[in-house]
């Protein structure tokens, strides 16, 4: 076993931050308006992902992205992203501000997909690879993207709304019937033409993230360029400070590498770990699906340093690791995101995997996964902490309803300001102001408390949702599917504790009197409906009405405790 490895003091690492800062011209802050409002920025970082894609060619023939037999090296994925996009443009005439939906498993094509349709001004929209064909066709229909960039797996649930919505789907990595073209073919007619020389903002629009909303229906999060740079630059700044420090202990050793179990679809697998990679020289590794045992066997042979997942993975991992003997010694990192990892299994990852540091953090789709972060001895010490704002652009405070601040240690709500967050919700002027403030504060939804060294802890959120092993569900859009039922005549959906996922999702109908259902017809019901990890993980079904507050609205506390306690 590997023994423990020393870590910066937190003062040390504050002190190399701030060096950087002033020595290193990448890394330089200044202040800059975005959309009115006065932001700390990176002054000096590129306009737009054409510098990024510039950063990986010059890592060259290092390996890069490697998919089973497939390795591409970074200088391939920087040529092949460029290539597809000229193709985009050349073959399809797609231009700046076109929507260009992508529908992939983790694949290199989607790392190329994605960067070249960025290089040519147009924007990114990442459809969740779980979705059902009904959410598929509402995320395109709802954005108006008209390409669409598929695998056939997924291709197979947007075909039959080609028609409908006037889509162009190019498939990739085999044949999709109704397929209008390939994305080898692209990429060939683009292969020799000019790299784009389109005028792009850092304030232009990168990508549309969807992600659940509160109030049932996925929202689409508008995410810029400057706002990518922030986050790459952000976490790029953590990592060169504390291998500035004289203790060295750094989380991306001389030839780092990453597993990649977090689907790109999700800003903390499309930010931190893959673009943060192309940035840092750090080789990606895909896993086709999730298995801890076949990821620990990955990692030793690989000599994976990096892991980040959400944190029932890492406890997979690490008790796939123990029963089958494999070492992951060469582990320096083992990071979650997603949901709140247990204080137990941060005690128990240190004493497996002394070599390796665990950490946690915070952020969300709307701040470009921009928030705090907790890593080497902080975590040990505040296992249940979300951490400290991450530096250098990134503001975090604990509001009161009115918006004034709480009083150090008292709860209020999260709100983060960063020129990581997003611009607005797509089509949804109401939903974009309510979350934003008109001085650029982001309103989480999330209640949290700071104590006196600025560690944030998390205590509860004031939206109807539930985080189900790192995936957000929308209490309000599984009732609307189960309400769809004739026979079923009320729902509440509310989050069950789950040791594996964190939370489960679980569900209380009232049927009609005389009316027989069981759990498994209704889970075979919303299967159209709703993708698999949205369908309720424990029902309740009852013939007598759900308990309701003094405004006849149903008591979500006490119908959860009345489950609950029947359930022991």
């Amino acid at each position: 076993m590997s023994e423990r490895r020393s870590a910066p003091p937190r003062e040390a690492v504050e002190k190399a931050v701030m060096h950087i800062i002033e020595h290193e011209p990448l890394f330089a802050v200044g202040v800059e308006e975005i959309r009115g409002v006065p932001h700390r920025v990176f002054r000096n970082a590129p306009a737009d992902l054409r510098g990024l894609i510039a950063i990986c060619e010059s890592h060259g023939d290092n390996e890069g992205v490697v998919l089973d037999d497939q390795r591409w090296s970074f200088g391939e994925l920087a040529r092949n992203a460029r290539a597809f996009g000229a193709g985009l443009s050349a073959r399809h005439g797609v231009k700046k501000g076109d929507l260009v939906a992508l529908a992939m498993r983790n694949t290199p094509e989607w790392m190329a997909a994605y960067l070249g349709i960025a290089s040519i001004g147009a924007v990114v929209v990442p459809l969740n690879g779980w979705w059902t064909e009904e959410e598929m066709a509402f995320a395109l229909g709802h954005c108006g993207a008209k390409f669409v960039i598929c695998d056939p797996q997924q291709g197979a649930r947007i075909e039959r709304s080609k028609e409908a919505l006037g889509l162009t789907l190019i498939s990739a990595r085999g044949a999709l019937n109704g397929a209008d073209d390939e994305f080898d073919a692209v990429m060939s007619a683009g292969r020799d033409l000019p790299p784009s020389d389109v005028q792009i903002h850092p304030d232009d629009d990168l990508a549309v993230m969807y992600t659940s909303g509160s109030t049932g229906k996925p929202k689409g999060v508008v995410l810029t360029h400057r706002a990518a740079w922030s986050t790459l630059l952000s976490f790029a700044l953590l990592v060169t400070a504390t291998k500035a420090t004289p203790e060295g202990a750094s989380l991306f050793p001389d030839n780092p590498s990453i597993l990649v179990t977090l689907p790109l679809f999700h800003v903390t697998g499309s930010h931190p770990v893959f673009m943060l990679s192309l940035l840092a020289g750090r080789r990606l590794v895909l896993m086709h699906k999730w298995s801890p045992v076949d990821a620990a066997r990955m990692i030793e042979a690989e000599g994976i340093t990096n892991f980040v997942g959400v944190p029932t993975m890492s406890h997979e991992l690490m008790l796939a690791a123990r029963e089958h003997g494999i070492s992951l010694g060469s582990l320096t990192d083992i990071g979650s995101g997603g949901a709140k990892r247990p204080a137990a299994q941060v005690a128990a990852l240190a004493e497996q995997f002394p070599g390796a540091w665990s950490s946690s953090g915070y952020g969300l789709t709307e701040s470009s996964a921009l928030g705090t972060y907790n890593g080497m001895t902080d975590y040990q010490a505040k296992p249940g902490s979300a951490g400290r704002v991450i530096p250098p652009v990134t503001e975090l405070r604990i509001a009161r309803p009115d918006g004034g601040e709480v009083e150090p240690g008292a709860v209020g709500e999260v709100w983060i300001r960063t020129p990581g967050n997003f611009r607005g919700y797509l089509n949804q002027p109401d939903e974009t102001a309510a979350a934003l403030t008109p001085d650029g504060w982001l309103r989480t939804g999330d209640l949290g408390t700071l104590d006196e060294e600025g560690f944030l802890t998390i205590v509860d959120r004031l939206k109807d949702m539930i985080v189900r092993g790192g995936e957000n569900v929308a209490c309000l859009e599984v009732e609307a599917a189960l309400l769809r039922h004739p026979d079923i005549r009320e729902a509440a959906v509310f989050s069950v504790p789950d040791e594996r996922l964190g939370e489960a999702v679980g569900a209380a109908i009232v049927v009609a009197p005389g009316t027989e259902i069981e759990s498994g017809d209704i889970g075979e019901f919303v299967k159209p409906h709703l993708a698999a990890f949205k369908r309720p993980d424990h029902i309740w079904i009852r013939s007598s009405k759900l308990p309701r507050t003094g405004t006849e609205k149903l008591d979500k506390r006490a119908i959860k405790k009345l489950c609950l306690e029947g359930d022991q």
